[in-house]
């Protein structure tokens, strides 16, 4: 085959590979679709390495199959892991993917001087401060995930100015570069201050907006890569980084809507801290609790369920459970819905994710906006291990964090089961009135054993 007739091959892979990222970009975006989007997306990073390992500049196979292996080796063990681990190992793989991006542009810069250029410079400094913060962010954001870091905002007086000023230390010192591309000793001060950067901006951000800085550290790393793609003149690395930036910043802003809270407020507000006198509240209050007999009788006589999915469901690993619970109750007639909150979990669409493993039906999950009409004539409102995104507070208290967030407005129903382990406050570290209504029953208990007892209990009532 001629070098044309090869570079022309290529050129098509590519523009399969961009248009295969297009429409699983578009799949991505509707639970029926999405193993078409999966699956798409897959066979396009497939024909971008094999057409990039088929490219007649690549020389020497063996750096590139060793890495191949090594990176195999960790990613498979990070594809196992429970659901419930999934939105640690998304954190993880995009610290991954800006590591390999903010490597690559460093290795650009040391085999360039001193020949780089200004615009260049320009490129590979802002590609490898992107990287470099995204990765200690993204590694942040893993450990807080994971427990390993402490889960509320770590404050400290004058962060803000801290922070912003390590990130213009940073951007200076690439100016700097620009201005002078030889001065080798200034590259390694600038991503180090990138790093620490990084975990400036996600040591402070709480629990509760784990899911839209995960979302806006997916955004970075697409942009990382993009400007990657510029520097190594890769046109559907350009594209597929922009792809993945673009779609992870949008997601980051309907969150943020789904929230009604700012940019600003999500990654410098401090969010999650324990209000103080939560506790004191707890205990001047008094809650009415319910056996698993007592509920699985309200549920056997309601005619309309909706079940409310949490984090609460996902730790505990009850979502099968819930199926079964699900089954039970269409068994009798009762209507059964799901209602999802945007930002419920700890990721975008966690909840859906966990139910569709379960094999819940896709048409039984209905999103906040259209199930709120269906509350005030619904039976039975049952949370599973959900908190801020069930608190009336955010309508009724213009005092509160939540203040105008939009909710599932469960305690619009004619009754109200919330199966939880404790009092506690969920991740924005704010009490709940929810639970001391006179209409809400306590379900105290660890999700999945408590879901199973009232399905025991409905198979006992119906045989």
């Amino acid at each position: 085959m001629t070098p044309e007739a090869t570079q022309q091959l290529l050129d098509f892979a590519y523009i399969a590979a961009t248009v295969l990222f297009i429409l699983a970009i578009k799949w991505l975006s509707s639970p029926v679709s999405a193993r078409h989007g999966v699956l798409a997306g897959e066979i396009a990073a497939a024909l971008a390495v094999g057409a990039t390992l088929c490219n007649p500049e690549l020389v020497a196979y063996k750096w590139v199959i060793t890495t191949l292996i090594i990176g195999a080796a960790v990613g498979i063990p990070l594809g196992m892991v429970h659901m419930t681990a999934v939105p640690q190992r998304t954190a993880l793989s995009h610290a991954f993917g800006a590591l390999s991006a903010a490597l690559i542009g460093i290795a650009e810069y040391y085999v360039g001087v001193p020949n780089v250029t200004r615009f260049g410079m320009a490129e590979i400094g802002l590609e490898v401060i992107i990287g470099s913060l995204t990765f200690t962010g993204s590694l942040i954001a893993a450990g807080k995930l994971q427990e390993i870091l402490p889960q509320r905002p770590i404050v400290y007086r004058g962060q803000n100015i801290v922070s912003l000023s390590v990130l213009s230390a940073a951007l200076l010192l690439a100016v700097a570069l620009v201005i002078n591309p030889a001065n080798t000793v200034l590259f390694p001060i600038m991503v180090a201050v990138a790093l620490v950067f990084g975990v400036l901006l996600v040591t402070p951000i709480g629990g509760a907006d784990m899911p839209t800085v995960i979302s806006l550290l997916n955004s970075y790393a697409g942009f990382s890569a993009a400007l990657l793609g510029f520097v190594l003149n890769s046109k559907v690395l350009v594209v597929a980084g922009a792809l993945d930036g673009s779609s992870g910043f949008i997601l980051s802003v309907i969150m943020c809507k789904a929230m009604n809270r700012s940019f600003t407020n999500v990654m410098f507000g401090a969010f999650g801290q324990v209000q103080a006198g939560a506790a004191a509240a707890t205990e001047e209050r008094t809650v009415r609790s319910a056996s698993p007999e007592e509920a699985a009788g309200i549920l056997a006589a309601a005619s309309s369920v909706v079940i409310v999915p949490g984090y609460g469901m996902a730790v505990a690993q009850a979502q099968h459970k819930v199926r079964e619970l699900y089954d039970a109750l269409t068994k009798r007639g009762v209507d059964v819905k799901f209602g999802i909150h945007p930002v419920a979990g700890r990721m975008p669409g966690h909840m859906n994710v966990l139910l569709a493993e379960a094999d819940i039906p896709y048409e039984r999950l209905v999103e906040m906006d259209e199930i709120n009409s269906d509350m005030p004539q619904t039976d039975v409102a049952l949370i599973i291990g959900a908190n801020d995104v069930t608190n009336p507070a955010a309508r009724t208290d213009a005092s509160s964090p939540i203040y105008g967030m939009p909710i599932l407005d469960v305690d619009k129903a004619r009754t109200v089961m919330v199966i939880k382990r404790s009092m506690s406050p969920g991740f924005a570290g704010i009490d709940n009135p929810l639970y001391y209504m006179d209409r809400t029953l306590m379900l105290f208990g660890d999700a999945k054993n408590f879901v199973g007892s009232i399905v025991r209990e409905l198979a006992g009532g119906h045989s």
